[in-house]
C-alpha cells in the first residue's frame, strides 16, 4: 500500500546552482529507486529563514510530493540527516483532504503557467 507524502527540505545557501540541482536529483532518485512515485516537484529557490540555522539566514527550499511505502520514510530521513548539505527537513503523510487540495493547487498552478506563456 503506497501512501502519499510531502517532504520539504532546505539546502545550505553556500552551494552553487549545479550542486543544488545535484542534491535535489539525489533525493529524487532515492525515492524512485525504492519503488516510490513522484507526483510533484517544486523548487522554491533561495529564501530567508525565519530564524538562523547553523549561523545561516537563507537556504534553498525544495518540495517533493510522492507516493511510497511507509517503511521508506525512515530511509529517506536518515539520508537527509547524513547529507551535510541539508540544514532542515520535514516529511509528512497527506490525508484524504490534503491530497484533494494538493491536486487542485497543482491544476491552478498549471493554468497560471499557461496564461503567462
Amino acid at each position: 500500500m503506497l501512501n502519499q507524502y510531502e517532504t520539504v527540505f532546505i539546502l545550505t545557501p553556500v552551494l552553487s546552482e549545479s550542486q543544488m540541482k545535484e542534491a535535489v536529483q539525489k533525493f529524487k532518485d532515492l525515492i524512485l529507486e525504492n519503488g516510490g512515485e513522484m507526483i510533484n516537484e517544486e523548487n522554491w529557490g533561495l529564501r530567508k529563514l525565519a530564524y538562523p540555522i547553523q549561523k545561516k539566514t537563507t537556504g534553498f527550499y525544495s518540495l517533493f510530493e510522492f507516493k511510497a511505502e511507509p517503511s521508506f520514510i525512515d530511509k529517506l530521513e536518515t539520508s537527509y540527516r547524513r547529507d551535510e548539505r541539508i540544514i532542515r527537513f520535514l516529511t509528512f503523510k497527506l490525508g484524504k483532504y490534503a491530497c484533494q487540495y494538493s491536486e487542485t493547487r497543482r491544476k491552478a498552478v498549471k493554468k497560471e503557467e499557461v496564461k503567462e506563456n
